[in-house]
């Protein structure tokens, strides 16, 4: 049986509690009850979210359209109009024919035969009454002796001559008193009448103006009246968009203009060209902004690039003549446009990383609406009048993914935060060890290779896979839930299968591609390890040395970690300086270090100090480190390398050890244990199993043992060996040989035992101590028996 021969895998594997905090908070609807995915990289977040949003949202109805249009009453503030879905774009096609349709048939109507033969009679009209104006005072003028003539100034009555002539003004002056003076009068009297017959005609011509405009207006509203009528008729549920239509009618017959063919003229000089300026119709089309035609359900946006234009919309620029200029229809959609009505994934560090949108997600959530803004008006030296869109509705759900790091970072420094995003979905790095568990792994990976065309797996690879799982979590009854890391190691060893000529996935393909991915990384593990095998790094695996012992650290490179062996050496004296930790002298010594020397020293002041005080002077350092030393499982190396110092009882350099300890002696669990055990089992290797190599480990560490085969192998053919142990006496045993000794009743303890050998140092030293004090003591008063004899 291979994977082939699987179910495909539905779900997600061993996200219980994010799966449950997910459900809840897309189906809860209420104000802030957005989501924060959090977790490692690698648990699934993103393709868990986008499985569960794409099976969510075909239950939701499909939101509407929207859409931006002119707005006639202010060019500034483009008006955001609401369709049914699909609507939108139909809308858009239906002014556009609109507009191509009375740019043909509006030109018809005027060129038409029974326009001209309206527009004609109109004006024969008009002319008709201006002529019979004119020409009756004209009749008068003359019975009178005066004309009507035409000046600069305009229309004026001249006294003329029997024979038709103007009177001159020096034959004016040759007249007789009475008979100028009755010619001035009578010449009034016929001017007066000549401004209101003037007056009158320009009554009549803007009559006239009106009557053609009206002619025109009739005209144009016999081709346009029943095209607008219709689409009101059709959009006639949408009261935005009948107003919005009769508002185009007004400003379609108010620019008539527009529609009429136009001559161009000819440039003043031959080699010029004037540019033809064609009359724009832009204003009377729509931009559509969202179309939501082809959607199946509530739209699922995840914005990869969560800039502010990207997320909120933009408003874009056309270069005319060397000048930046725009309108409405330049108003370009955002993300969130998309997701209305929906759902919406950003990655919360892309978020964070660009200028301005975080500030203004957290302002379209509360106040549930979008507005496009031009970001950057507000930091130009230089105001600039730009469009301010109508706001459209948000109703959207938002989902953040990041790390635990970035959501406690927000939650705690955000008060707003915390009002917007109230729902926390965990992703754990880590899951249980169950047989579902089991079979559901090797769903995933028989889904993997499905979907990519991979070799599939045996028995024997998939069970090597699991073992994976667990030795990236270091628990025998956990597995990682880290499955792009689990999908790597089945890409990497199907490459080795397929190279090695292999149908199936074996386990030993699978090791194969574990060892080369070491392989790869552990450069600088080997370097160590030369040097500690020439001899510039000391670390002894062999004999005896007393206040010394091999202690483990474990060193990581980011994409690789390792365990690494270093001395620690313990030495005592006489005196009353009590233990010194030498990193922390040199202040290369982290707080957890320091916290765990001063455990150590408060546990051998309990243990040796009961009955009687002691004195004591003692170092202890880590040899040929030079870095930061940091957390406290190297507390029972030091331990037993400053017993050793006390008691002068060698320690068994094949041995390493690691685990920290409380003022009890009881010894506590540590991290990195394998990458610890495999350390110093590399360097031993090196140098030649014999077989009492080992490494001395806390017993609460056993589940967390997940070696490589080679350490186990080893361990299973008595090469190596791992000594777990409850308590620090324990390993004085493994150490020396010895027993530690316990304390009797009489406050003493056995000969023979390390304990016995310590107390009896400590009691010298305190006894050599006092010896010292009386010495003094003596001098002092010698001194002074002297000084008074000389006084």
């Amino acid at each position: 049986m291979t994977t082939d021969d699987l179910p495909p895998l539905e779900g997600t594997i061993g996200q219980t509690r994010a799966l449950d905090a997910i459900d809840f908070g897309l189906s809860l609807y209420s104000y802030g009850f957005n989501i924060f995915l959090l977790g490692e990289n690698g648990t699934g977040r993103k393709s868990t979210i986008k499985s569960i949003l794409e099976k969510k949202s075909l239950a939701k109805p499909v939101p509407s359209d929207w859409c931006y249009v002119f707005n006639f009453k202010s060019p500034d503030t483009p008006l955001a109009v609401s369709l049914k879905p699909g609507q939108a774009s139909t809308f858009h096609k239906d002014m556009d024919e609109l507009i191509t349709s009375l740019r043909v048939e509006i030109p018809k109507v005027f060129e038409s035969k029974e326009y001209e033969k309206q527009k004609n009679r109109i004006a024969e009209e008009f002319q008709k009454n201006q002529k019979v104006l004119f020409n009756g005072l004209e009749e008068e003028a003359q019975a009178k002796g005066f004309a009507i003539r035409k000046t600069v100034s305009g229309l004026v009555i001249v006294p003329v001559k029997k024979t038709g002539e103007p009177l001159t003004e020096e034959e004016f002056e040759t007249l007789d008193a009475d008979t100028r003076k009755k010619i001035e009068e009578i010449g009034k009297l016929l001017q007066d009448k000549l401004d209101d017959v003037v007056r009158a005609v320009r009554e009549g011509e803007k009559l006239l103006k009106e009557r053609l405009l009206k002619l025109e207006r009739e005209a144009a509203l016999a081709s346009v009246g029943h095209l607008i009528d219709d689409l009101k008729k059709k959009y006639g549920e949408n009261e935005k968009i009948v107003t919005y239509l009769e508002e185009v009618r007004e400003d379609i017959l108010g620019h008539l203009d527009d529609f009429k063919p136009t001559e161009e003229q000819a440039p003043p000089f031959p080699f010029m060209k004037t540019q033809k300026t064609e009359p724009t119709f832009t204003r009377y089309s729509v931009n559509l902004l969202v179309n939501n035609r082809d959607c199946k359900g509530a739209p699922c946006v995840f914005e990869s690039n969560p800039t502010y234009y990207n997320l909120f919309g933009s408003i874009e620029h056309k270069f005319q003549y060397g000048i930046a200029v725009t309108d409405f229809s330049l108003i370009k959609a955002g993300s969130l446009h998309r997701a209305n009505g929906g759902y919406i994934v950003i990655d919360v560090l892309d978020l964070l990383k660009n200028l301005f949108s975080y500030d203004a997600l957290k302002r379209c959530i509360r106040n549930k609406e979008i507005k496009i803004e031009d970001v950057w008006e507000q930091y130009r030296l230089i105001s600039t009048t730009a469009l301010k869109p109508e706001a459209i509705p948000l109703d959207v759900k938002v989902v953040l993914i990041g790390s635990p790091y970035l959501y406690y970072l927000m939650y705690n420094l955000d008060e707003e935060y915390r009002e917007l995003f109230k729902v926390k979905a965990d992703f754990d790095s880590r899951m249980e060890r169950t047989s579902e568990n089991l079979h559901r792994y090797s769903l995933f990976i028989a889904m993997v290779c499905k979907e990519e065309g991979l070799l599939p797996f045996d028995r024997s690879g998939v069970a090597r896979v699991v073992e994976f799982g667990s030795r990236l979590t270091d628990h025998q009854e956990k597995l990682t839930s880290r499955f792009s890391d689990v999908a790597d190691l089945v890409r990497e060893s199907t490459y080795w299968a397929r190279k090695a000529g292999s149908p199936l996935v074996k386990t030993e393909h699978v090791e194969q591609a574990m060892e080369k991915r070491v392989y790869r990384s552990n450069k600088i593990e080997e370097r160590l390890l030369e040097m500690t095998a020439e001899g510039s790094l000391i670390v002894d695996t062999s004999g005896e040395q007393v206040g010394q012992i091999n202690g483990l650290a474990v060193f990581s490179l980011g994409d690789y970690s390792f365990g690494r062996p270093s001395r620690i050496t313990a030495r005592t004296y006489t005196g009353k300086a009590g233990v010194i930790n030498i990193e922390r002298e040199t202040k290369m010594s982290g707080k957890v270090h320091e916290k765990a020397v001063l455990i150590l020293t408060n546990y051998l002041g309990s243990t040796y100090a009961a009955k009687k005080p002691i004195s004591l002077s003692a170092s202890i350092t880590f040899e040929q480190l030079y870095d930061m030393i940091e957390g406290d499982s190297a507390t029972c190396a030091e331990f037993y390398a400053l017993i050793s110092s006390i008691s002068g009882v060698p320690l068994k350099q094949h041995f390493a050890v690691t685990g920290s300890m409380d003022q009890n002696g009881v010894v506590q669990p540590i991290g990195g244990v394998n990458e610890k055990i495999e350390g110093f089992f590399e360097l031993c290797k090196l140098r030649g199993l014999d077989g009492g190599h080992g490494v001395i480990i806390p017993r609460r560490n056993v589940k967390n043992l997940m070696l490589k085969k080679e350490v186990v192998d080893a361990v299973r053919d008595g090469k190596f060996s791992i000594y777990p142990i409850d308590l620090i006496e324990e390993g004085i045993e493994i150490l020396t040989g010895l027993q530690a000794g316990r304390l009797g009743e009489d406050g003493t303890y056995p000969e023979g035992t390390v304990n016995h050998l310590v107390m009896k140092r400590l009691t010298e030293i305190s006894k050599a101590l006092k010896e010292k004090k009386g010495e003094k003591e003596e001098e002092d008063v010698s001194k002074k028996k002297e000084e008074n004899e000389t006084k």
